[in-house]
């Protein structure tokens, strides 16, 4: 995964090192400026068994701020903001891995280094018995449950 530029971050920045449950890291550039959820609109992506996107939707292009060419291939994880904790990653995977549906809060990283928040539900793509890929659909949070999520969120990093 191409680590982000400093050159398209937008504003002042810090940088701050993310862990994959795979042990490899990632450096990423990360501001204070948060990008509303647009209305009306539900972000969608597909992925392979391994996280790695296969398909977007143009509101998942436009709230990465990647281009389409720049998500597929990449892993998901391309969009892990480091406030998130990692047991909630280990929580999804497990879901999904038994072949049920998990549904949850997401504060999500942008290549601009802003962030915005999603509810998201991953749901397997199963083809004759067996678990194929993820897709994933986003839609706006309540802002309460939001806040909730922050602090919660705080207390498991």
């Amino acid at each position: 995964m191409d680590d982000m530029k400093p050159d398209d971050v937008v504003g002042d920045f810090e940088s701050k090192s993310l862990q994959y449950y795979d042990g490899s890291q990632r450096q990423v550039l990360i501001t204070d400026r948060e990008i509303p959820y647009p209305e009306g609109r539900l972000i969608v992506s597909r992925t392979d068994k391994q996280g790695v996107i296969t398909h977007t939707n143009p509101a998942f292009i436009e709230m990465s701020g990647y281009s389409e060419n720049e998500l597929i291939g990449q892993p998901h994880s391309i969009l892990r903001h480091p406030d998130m904790p990692a047991a909630a990653f280990k929580d999804l995977w497990d879901t999904v891995a038994t072949g049920k549906k998990w549904s949850g809060y997401v504060k999500n990283l942008r290549k601009d280094g802003a962030y915005y928040w999603v509810y998201a539900t991953v749901i397997p793509n199963v083809r004759n018995g067996e678990v194929v890929g993820y897709t994933s659909v986003r839609r706006k949070p309540s802002r309460r449950k939001v806040e909730e999520s922050m602090k919660l969120y705080a207390t498991m990093l």
